[in-house]
């Protein structure tokens, strides 16, 4: 399969916060997308034309698309989908649809409410404790879908004063400590975006499980920039940053200006340095704690969720149906990953090298900034299906002090 779905759910994910709006959010735009393309190919019409752009792909190419997800699990991003309907309502055509679904998509009677909560709590590690909707006698055919991730970092954090996220920072007075990158593990760099201009980019990267990982990527601009173009430039970047090759629209330090800028400090000094022209770059970075959850309806305009439900009344021969669609979502950052965990590393000293010079950017992520968390998977050699998936995105606008876990000392690993 030549598509990827890089590009047609970063276009979905413009549409989806912007209809949450500027606030401190966090979503799962991917969650909202595989429900759209697994129910596409039941719609038909100016439906099916509606769907066909909201999706970005023909909905056979977006359900294929999604089928590889689901029926391929990510070790790291536990998911599920489901399909209930209420007794004596399941037709021929509702039944030759769930015969195109994929293997592992649940299917039967509509549970209870306690079932649907169960469910839901079940296919996100206990994160989220109730399904966004409540069960009635109206419900007809419920659709669900789950994510959920709960890693740890490769190389966690360092603890530095709020003070380095920059004078210009409203945070920095705000909050006591903030993470630091180690000296080791993460990767730092200035960006050149279409969306969003030059921004400051950190990722940090989960410890694997066969083959496959998560990297989660942070992105800040100038403060003008609207929210939408910096969440923009994440999806822009994100999917490259899961890559060992230099990331795309990588800045040169030696091109920018030295001192103070949108989202970051460069100094220069000399040094001694291996750097073939005598020229070395280094990247740290600056950032805060933070967590959100939300509730987001998804009945609005251009989102598809009423698209999908004329389709599925055209399955059920009731063409009149009303739609609740609704996202529950949720996510913790701090020092050792979404749960506290530890990486011990070692440093090897070189020789004495010739003299040379370095600068140094500090990137700061010390007002609101853009965060994706993108999927890896080189399971059994090769590349699969989640490879440079985006699966939660968030906007970061109310910073939060460590946790009592992240001042702990990491226990120690055998």
């Amino acid at each position: 399969m030549t598509t990827t779905l890089h590009a047609p759910l970063a276009r979905y994910a413009a549409r989806l916060h912007a209809d949450v709006g500027d606030r401190h959010h966090v979503a799962s735009p991917l969650g909202a997308w595989l429900l759209l393309a697994l129910a596409a190919p039941a719609a038909t019409g100016t439906d099916r034309d509606e769907l066909d752009d909201i999706l970005g792909v023909p909905a056979p190419t977006a359900a294929a698309l999604a089928t590889a997800l689901v029926d391929r699990p990510h070790p790291l991003v536990p998911s599920a989908t489901a399909v209930w309907h209420r007794e004596g309502c399941d037709t021929a055509k509702l039944t030759d649809w769930r015969a195109g679904l994929p293997r592992t998509t649940a299917t039967g009677p509509l549970p209870d409410q306690a079932g649907l909560d169960a469910w839901a709590r079940e296919h996100t590690l206990g994160l989220i404790d109730r399904f966004p909707l409540t069960m009635s006698s109206d419900v007809l055919l419920a659709l669900a879908s789950a994510l959920a991730t709960r890693i740890s970092w490769a190389d966690p954090f360092d603890l530095a004063s709020a003070g380095q996220l920059g004078d210009t920072s409203a945070w920095a007075g705000r909050l006591g400590q903030v993470l630091r990158t180690p000296a080791r593990g993460h990767r730092a760099w200035i960006a050149a975006t279409g969306s969003a201009g030059d921004v400051a980019v950190h990722a940090a990267r989960a410890v694997e499980r066969d083959g496959a990982g998560l990297v989660v990527v942070s992105v800040a601009a100038d403060p003008a920039v609207p929210p939408a173009d910096v969440l923009a430039a994440a999806y822009e970047v994100g999917p490259g940053a899961v890559d060992d090759a230099g990331p795309a629209g990588r800045r040169s330090l030696f091109d920018l200006p030295v001192g103070e800028g949108p989202a970051w400090s460069v100094r220069e000094e000399r040094v001694r340095t291996h750097a073939r022209d005598g020229r070395e770059e280094r990247h740290t970075a600056v950032l805060p704690c933070w967590s959100a959850r939300d509730e987001h309806d998804l009945t609005g305009p251009g989102l598809g969720f009423p698209a999908v439900v004329r389709a599925m009344g055209g399955l059920l021969g009731q063409p009149d149906l009303r739609v609740e669609a609704r996202q529950a979502a949720m996510a913790r950052y701090g020092r050792y990953g979404f749960e506290a965990a530890a990486v011990t590393g070692a440093f090897a000293l070189a020789s004495l090298p010739p003299e040379g010079v370095a600068r140094t950017a500090e990137l700061r992520f010390g007002h609101p900034y853009a965060v994706v968390a993108v999927a890896t998977d080189g399971r059994d050699g090769s590349t699969g299906p989640w490879h440079g998936v985006p699966v939660f995105s968030a906007w970061v606008a109310e910073p939060e002090e460590p946790a009592a876990t992240d001042l702990a000392d990491p226990p120690e690993t055998d």
